[in-house]
């Protein structure tokens, strides 16, 4: 209540004194008496000591209070002009915001009401116009004049938090004073005027952890050395309270999560200084053989832990490596383990932060360090080679039961249990071997032929006599030795010639050899001709001495007529134990050459064919004659073609065709025969139809009439059926025939000669008038013929 009392005598001070000076004032307006009720009347009725000084109109501005909460219209003002000297004949009016919904006037008195309660934050002012005119004329008195009503505020809004709850996060370890965050709260009344929107920061709950600046709403750590690992979360309630924090003001208040970040305060922590493991002996090399762990308090990357093996006894047996995920030390074995050799490792290991604050480093050592102690435990384990795997040689011709090798495997165990031994049935399906269960000695039980199979790959398999369940597997590969036992033989079947015209010592042919020994480093072949060749003086073998050997002539010219072929032994050797030979034939063709030593031909027909002529002109003369008898053939199958064609293609030669269809019909229960006039006209159905592949019956089927004109084609198709019914080669009675009837001739008969009885001289042809223009000239022909006979005969 003091406040707004306050209020209405600040305002009654500006209008009185004149310091709110009017947008317009007309020199003949003048403010009239206000209303009782009005701002300034109240104003006198709290200060009647003060007295108004008269001016003139001031009426630019007007206040309203809001959030009004009286039972009558609020009075705003009051308009008056100097013209109104209350006999109403001046009338007031109002236009503008709100004029007539919100605000109304007196139309006689002039006086300013606000109908309904006004808020400041929704319109902060409005602007309106009045306007003095004559009652009785209604022309304006006066020109019209615009004023604003302003909305004077009260503190009706308390301030707001926009953007809470907030969330912030500051280091553990932090000194006092340590910046947070900064929190704002939004007021919504006049910042303007008087304190209702000034805004005071306070902290309710979060003492004595932090603290907030009134003014600004920063908050910051009040309380040095605060630790996470302690107390992480912490929820502060800030207040922010308008008119500066006076009483009566209205306030609003956010919350703001504060986290401690973890910062790396803590060293690894061994929770006891001796770790006791046990690991099996068969343990794989690899694997995992135990887990230890330090604790580490701080979070994140403050609390990688690395692992670490101290050099010394045992160490080196051993690795250690770090779980991502729980940060435990993982144990794993680098050497196979041995429970008879050694029973048990100790050594130390050390676990230290992989990420250190520097800040901190005054605080101690961050690592820390645990013992390890690893009792091996024993296992029985299965028999152990001497060997990883065994090779073997045995020669292919090694007779059945001979021992060719031996395995040993034995217990290393305390109990040291004799060992068994067998042959994997799967490495030996043929049963090549066998061995001594005891001894381990392997011999053959088969003949071995290494060039059906040059190695054999077998398994032992060796197992303990206490504890069968427990084996181990070797290979053992067994190479078969070659021996000599094929002879050698030439490489490839040759095909030699040799030319007439060839001179003594001269090369027709080079040779190798092959054998299906497997031959040693070194081998060699040897090639000669056999003691009864080398009387003969055609050809001889001369050996180079590497592997190679050729063919020579002995003499000088070979005839094709004398000796076409000649057969030519080479005997083979090898170097091998024991020697091993073969005595091979080539075959050497006499063959015609050029003088250049080229080939030219082999048969012995070509020594007959004429000396002037070659192969190549040879060939070309067979090449015409076959072309040549292509084109006969094609001419010949032409013309018979096209003679075929002629018979069948013409139609003045055809009197009877015998047209044969591929159409069997229906078989024996086909009652109807073919009918062409279907084909003609297919909508034309008869019903009277009879079959036509058997003989009629005596029953005919009705025939139309025939004219007389037609007569002598039914009578030729009654006697070509009489001659079909008797001939027993006729087509079938379903067939098609076509007859090219052209009638019974005309009354001139036949003009050919052939079949006239009496000779050119007594031959009369003067008939030949009578039948009309057309055979005229041919009669006037024989007339001059016949006359000229007569004149002959006289003579």
């Amino acid at each position: 209540m003091l406040t707004r009392n306050c209020l209405l005598l600040f305002l009654w001070f500006l209008f009185d004194k004149g310091l709110l000076t009017p947008l317009q004032s007309p020199p003949h307006r003048k403010l009239g008496k206000e209303h009782p009720g009005g701002i300034v009347g109240l104003l006198r009725n709290v200060q009647p000591s003060f007295q108004r000084v008269k001016r003139g109109w001031v009426w630019n501005q007007f206040f309203v209070l809001e959030e009004y909460m009286g039972s009558d219209p609020q009075y705003v003002g009051k308009l008056h002009t100097d013209l109104d000297k209350g006999d109403t004949i001046v009338k007031y009016t109002l236009s503008g915001d709100g004029a007539g919904s919100i605000f109304t006037i007196d139309k006689t008195t002039g006086d300013i009401h606000a109908l309904r309660r006004l808020d400041r934050e929704e319109k902060p002012y409005y602007t309106l116009r009045a306007q003095a005119v004559d009652t009785e004329t209604g022309r304006p008195l006066e020109p019209e004049s615009e004023f604003v009503i302003k909305v004077q505020d009260i503190n009706d809004n308390e301030p707001k938090f926009l953007d809470g709850p907030y969330t912030a996060s500051v280091p553990e370890m932090s000194p006092v004073g340590t910046y947070v965050m900064q929190i704002s709260a939004t007021d919504a009344d006049d910042p303007t005027y008087g304190n209702s929107a000034r805004v005071v920061y306070s902290i309710l709950q979060g003492q004595p952890y932090f603290s907030v600046d009134p003014k600004t709403g920063v908050i910051r750590t009040a309380l040095p050395n605060m630790d996470r690992e302690v107390k992480e979360q912490y929820q502060v309630l800030i207040q922010a309270k308008d008119m500066g924090g006076q009483l009566g003001g209205l306030a609003g208040t956010t919350t703001v999560n504060i986290t401690l970040a973890d910062v790396n305060d803590n060293p690894p922590r061994f929770p006891k200084s001796i770790f006791h493991l046990r690991v099996p002996e068969s343990s794989r090399v690899g694997s995992s053989v135990g887990r230890i762990k330090a604790h580490d308090p701080d979070a994140g990357k403050s609390a990688e832990i690395e692992y670490s093996i101290v050099p010394g006894d045992g160490g080196n047996m051993f690795d250690i490596t770090t779980n991502e995920h729980t940060q435990d030390g993982i144990l794993i074995l680098k050497k196979p383990l041995d429970f008879e050799t050694k029973k048990a490792y100790t050594f130390k290991v050390e676990a230290s932060n992989a990420h250190l604050d520097h800040r901190f480093h005054a605080f101690g050592p961050y690592k820390d360090t645990a013992t390890v102690k690893i009792n091996i435990l024993d296992v029985d384990e299965p028999p152990v080679f001497t060997k990883p795997s065994y090779m073997m040689d045995v020669y292919e011709d090694t007779p059945v039961g001979i021992i060719i090798g031996a395995v040993t495997a034995q217990d290393l165990d305390a109990g040291s249990s004799p060992v068994r031994y067998s042959i994997d049935w799967k490495s030996d399906l043929d049963s090549y071997f066998e061995i001594d269960p005891v001894e381990g000695t392997i011999a053959t039980k088969e003949l071995l032929d290494r060039e059906n199979m040059s190695q054999h790959n077998i398994s032992i398999v060796a197992t303990k006599v206490n504890n069968p369940v427990l084996s181990s597997k070797v290979a053992v590969i067994v190479h078969v030795l070659d021996v000599n036992e094929f002879p050698p033989e030439l490489s490839i079947p040759y095909e030699t010639f040799v030319c007439e015209n060839s001179k003594t010592n001269q090369l027709i042919q080079t040779v190798s050899a092959k054998d299906r020994d497997l031959p040693p480093a070194g081998q060699k072949f040897f090639f000669k001709l056999p003691p009864e060749a080398t009387t003969k003086h055609n050809f001889t073998v001369y050996d180079y001495g590497n592997n190679t050997a050729g063919i020579l002539t002995k003499r000088n010219g070979y005839s094709r007529r004398m000796q076409e072929i000649y057969f030519l032994p080479v005997v083979i050797e090898d170097s091998g134990y024991p020697v091993q030979s073969s005595t091979n034939t080539l075959t050497i063709r006499v063959c015609g050459c050029d003088t250049d030593g080229t080939l030219l031909s082999c048969n012995v027909e070509a020594i007959f064919l004429p000396v002037g002529l070659s192969t190549g002109a040879l060939i070309a003369i067979l090449v015409c004659i076959i072309i040549l008898l292509v084109i006969v053939v094609l001419y010949v199958g032409l013309r018979r073609q096209k003679r075929k064609e002629t018979l069948m293609t013409s139609k003045e030669d055809i009197r009877d065709n015998v047209i044969h269809y591929d159409d069997e019909g229906g078989g024996e229960e086909d009652t109807h025969a073919f009918d062409m006039g279907t084909l003609r006209n297919p909508k034309v159905i008869k019903d009277n139809t009879f079959r036509r592949d058997v003989k009629p019956e005596t029953k005919t089927c009705p025939k139309p009439p025939i004219s007389q004109e037609s007569a002598d084609i039914r009578d030729f198709i009654h006697q070509r059926l009489q001659e079909n019914d008797i001939n027993s080669s006729a087509p079938p009675y379903d067939s098609l025939a076509t007859y090219a009837y052209e009638g019974d001739g005309s009354v001139a008969e036949s003009l050919s000669s052939i079949e006239s009885l009496a000779t050119d001289a007594d031959e009369e042809y003067d008939y030949l008038r009578e039948w009309g223009p057309r055979f005229k000239t041919l009669a006037g022909i024989f007339e001059e013929y016949e006359s000229h006979l007569e004149k002959t005969d006289k003579r």
